[in-house]
């Protein structure tokens, strides 16, 4: 026994003596170890340790209650000795003689009571035991093979190893793990070390390379739920063409007639009718693929799903038409549409019925908030909550391009009259008509010019983006114009709007250039009714080109292309992968449910949004001048001349409206990311060389360019991705677009535009001209008038709904300067540097809350009372309760 215990001690793996036996040595969990079969003279022995887990996963069967069967099976196969089992991986020795070096492994040990291990009823995590053999020579180990031999799936959160003489290894799986049979290769999750490509053991590598290529699939055959394959397509999943030519869509992205960003591929077959557009789902069918990480949570998803309800409202058309009010399809006062808040529209007599009759009750019954005989009473939003007029003040209108839910378009107006950038020979003269005469009635005394070189003339333009779209729009129900709005900032810090332009393309063709009206304001008779309509159109060109551009095109679908890029690119072992993932979290799965029920030919956006058909078209148009480096905040300050460089003050960045509550807040956020993503590539590339050798970041960077954004692949804007600023500075823009940028442009939807009166989406009819029914209509009911030219009542209470759900943070939402655990990298300089971060962010909360509080910036409140909180981080709030906040930086577009 003495000269076992000392062998125990001592002994390594090697050709040893003949030992009779092997036993216990009792010296803490170490034991000899033979690798099997009988002891016979030159067999290798090793020095063996017990390696004690555990194992934090959700079981399928606690998120889908109706699998029953699977449960049953998982415990027929956990008896017969077939159930999830592990393989560690050696990070420091490979097999030898090999002509690829591999991680050597460890026997595979199988999860401990998985039949007896109590499982919560409702969706949540299960811890189970864990005990691996493990030879001491091998070192620590740095990845491991998992094997799910169950019927179904399961969520693998964690994996925690406590390996004697070293301490606790952590694995931060996050991923669903299928029956072994449905893969093609092993599951492989690695522990949370971080290596460049050129830094990875040996003993890792291949498992790095493999792990990519897996994740790029070979392109070919419909994906299914199991398939973990990122790889990229057109937008050609939008059109109908099946059901006729009114449902066709042109195939955005692939051309220079309508480039567009690339989306997730999801291989279904093309349709009868196109070969170039894709089937498309059934209409009620969310089952839309994404590689199944990137899918909602059941949290998230539950919450999804009950908001979502409401916003599939179009399969209601024929009887919501049928129950609308006493006049169809119109509010007839402000009054009625405060019904939607107060108590719901009332159904007449039998509706209830016929509704139950033909819609599923555990569908229907989302749309009801009260006895369920109120029908879609929504809550209250915050514009009119403290005051039910005050969003009809000028000063109200012009706040909100600084703090509303669209702040990203004003900006300062450099020349009078403002010009146009439309090709002449195209459209002939598109310059503004808008004269001094019209605007220097309201400028406090100052000439145009005296204005301007003040810097106190801006201008929101909607008139280039909308032009070439006007006559194909207004041939739909749509009747709306392109707009210019002038305004002059006062000395109080607020802006006044000064003029309007109303412009058509010319009757005898577009290359005959615009018709234009100008409105001035008014506040007495029917021209202030006029005044209130010209801004209603205005509005609706901001509410459309907000939904399609600011929010859709700007942060959803142009972040897409990075998501599908860094999964296939950069390893989970990557820096920059770990530092961009949280970022990403359901973007791809929320995408593809706006191209399943949003953005398609027929869907909500096109019922509610004045483009109608032409809306995702439009959007690719605008595209054709998207310049990622313009999506730095400094740089779109900049080129909006909202900003001037000044080494007076902070970074350098001067606003020239010094109360704009957007630039102001998100300068702070900006900063604040910038320096945690300085600090940590800094960790990781200290010098330019090991950016532009690093072939991971290399390939990732080119295949955005090229392909995912491959429209825009020949733009000399292109950072060249060759220093640690060219990377710092990408990390940045992508981070501010998925988090702050998304946050102020989507949150306040429901705040601002749940009443719709103030963020109309639809015109349909023209301005009421003197003479006519319409302005004598106008003239003896303004409101009657106002409500019949803006978006009807049945478009109202389906964008209600859409912007309702859009609005609501999920309860498992994850805020910037959080992630959803601890032990995300195990590398102390980049956890304390974004400790530093997280500590910004508290810092910039506190400065927004005094900035709303002090009474001298009008702008942070304004006529209507609403804070601005769009971008307040939330990173103190860990109470997670969801809903309509109206404040809060989610870490990723995941709504």
């Amino acid at each position: 026994m003495n000269i076992i215990k000392k062998a125990a001690e001592t002994m390594i793996c090697g050709r040893k003596s003949a030992y009779k036996q092997v036993a216990e040595t009792g010296v803490g969990s170490k034991q000899l170890y033979n690798d099997g079969g009988e002891n016979k003279e030159g067999d290798t022995y090793c020095e063996k340790m017990i390696i004690k887990g555990t194992i934090v996963l959700m079981k399928k069967n606690v998120l889908d209650m109706t699998d029953v069967s699977a449960s049953i099976l998982d415990k027929i196969h956990e008896l017969g000795g077939k159930g999830v089992s592990l393989q560690l991986i050696s990070a420091d020795q490979s097999n030898e003689p090999a002509r690829i070096s591999r991680g050597k492994l460890g026997k595979a040990s199988y999860v401990e009571k998985w039949v007896s291990t109590i499982t919560p009823l409702t969706a949540g995590e299960t811890t189970f035991n864990i005990t691996f053999d493990w030879h001491e020579s091998m070192d620590v180990p740095g990845a491991f093979i998992i094997k799910n031999y169950h019927r179904s799936q399961f969520y693998l959160k964690t994996v925690t190893l406590d390996v004697p003489g070293h301490g606790g290894v952590h694995f931060v799986c996050n991923s669903w793990v299928y029956p072994t049979h449905r893969y093609r290769y092993n599951r492989v999750f690695f522990s949370n070390k971080t290596y460049l490509p050129h830094q990875t053991p040996e003993a890792l590598r291949i498992y790095r390379e493999e792990e990519l290529v897996n994740l790029r699939g070979d392109g070919k055959g419909m994906l299914k739920e199991w398939d973990r394959v990122y790889d990229y397509d057109y937008y050609n999943d939008l059109g109908m063409p099946d059901k006729g030519e009114e449902y066709a869509r042109p195939v955005l992205g692939g051309s220079t007639e309508y480039p567009y960003p690339r989306r997730g591929k999801t291989g279904r077959k093309p349709t009868k009718a196109d070969p170039n557009t894709e089937s498309r789902l059934p209409l009620l069918s969310l089952d839309i693929y994404v590689p199944r990480d990137e899918r909602f949570g059941h949290i998230k998803f539950s919450d999804f799903l009950a908001y979502a309800m409401k916003s599939i409202a179009q399969i209601l058309l024929p009887e919501l038409k049928s129950i609308c009010d006493k006049t169809p399809n119109e509010f007839d006062s402000f009054e009625d549409v405060m019904k939607l808040y107060e108590g719901g529209i009332t159904l007449p007599d039998g509706a209830l019925k016929k509704l139950k009759d033909r819609i599923p009750w555990e569908m229907l019954k989302e749309l009801f908030r009260t006895d369920g005989e109120q029908f879609l009473k929504f809550p209250m939003p915050d514009v009119i909550k403290e005051d039910k007029s005050a969003w009809r003040t000028d000063e109200e209108f012009g706040r909100e391009m600084l703090a509303g839910v669209n702040p990203v378009l004003i900006r300062r107006l450099e020349e009078f009259p403002p010009k146009s950038k439309l090709d002449p020979k195209v459209y002939g003269n598109q310059n503004s008509s808008i004269t001094r005469e019209h605007i220097e009635k309201n400028m406090d005394g100052y000439s145009t010019e005296k204005a301007i070189e003040s810097n106190r003339l801006y201008i929101l333009d909607h008139h280039d983006s909308l032009m070439p779209y006007i006559t194909r729009i207004n041939s739909t129900p749509t009747k709306t114009y392109a707009t210019r709005t002038i305004l002059f900032l006062k000395h109080d810090g607020t802006l006044q709007p000064l003029a309007i332009e109303l412009s058509l393309p010319h009757p005898q063709g577009d290359n005959y250039g615009a018709v234009s009206q100008v409105y001035t304001p008014a506040e007495e008779g029917v021209e202030g009714s006029v005044w209130q309509l010209a801004k209603a159109y205005a509005a609706v060109n901001d509410s459309g080109y907000h939904q399609l551009i600011s929010h859709w095109l700007n942060t959803h679908a142009v972040i897409e292309p990075f998501i599908i890029a860094t999964n296939r690119q950069l390893s989970v072992l990557h820096p920059i992968y770990k530092l961009l993932q949280p970022h990403f979290r359901d973007t791809m799965n929320i995408n593809g449910l706006a191209r399943q029920i949003l953005i398609n030919a027929g869907g909500v956006l096109e019922r509610t949004v004045f483009p109608a058909r032409f809306a995702m078209e439009m959007s690719s148009f605008v595209y054709k001048n998207w310049v990622l480096t313009d999506h730095a905040l400094p740089v779109d300050l900049l080129k909006r001349g909202m900003a001037i460089e000044d080494s007076n003050y902070p970074h350098g960045l001067r606003l020239l409206i010094e109360d704009y509550p957007f630039a102001v807040d998100g300068l702070e956020i900006w900063f604040a990311i910038e320096a945690w993503v300085g600090d940590y590539c800094s960790f990781y590339y200290p010098n330019d060389n090991l950016v532009e050798e690093d072939p991971e970041l290399q390939s990732w960077w080119k295949e955005i360019r090229y392909v995912g954004h491959g429209d825009k692949k020949d733009e000399s804007w292109w950072p060249e991705m060759k220093t640690r600023h060219d990377l710092t500075r990408t990390c940045t823009i992508i981070i501010w677009v998925a988090s702050a940028l998304h946050a102020a442009v989507n949150f306040g939807q429901y705040p601002y535009a749940g009443y719709l009166p103030n963020r109309p989406t639809v015109s349909r009819r023209f301005m009421p001209q003197p003479g006519t029914s319409e302005y004598a209509e106008l003239e003896s009911d303004p409101e009657k008038g106002y409500l019949k030219t803006i978006t009807a009542q049945f478009q109202t209470l389906l964008g209600v709904s859409l912007i309702e759900m859009l609005s609501r943070h999920s309860t498992d939402e994850v805020y910037l300067g959080q992630r959803d655990t601890s032990e995300w990298t195990s590398d102390s300089e980049p956890l304390a540097a974004f400790h530093r971060f997280q500590q910004r962010l508290l810092g910039i909360e506190k400065n927004i809350t005094e900035r709303n509080s002090d009474k001298r910036l009008q702008n942070r409140n304004g006529p209507v009372k609403i804070p601005y909180t769009l971008l307040y981080p939330n990173s103190s709030d860990y109470s997670r309760v969801g809903g309509i906040a109206g404040k809060g930086i989610p870490n990723s577009i995941s709504m």
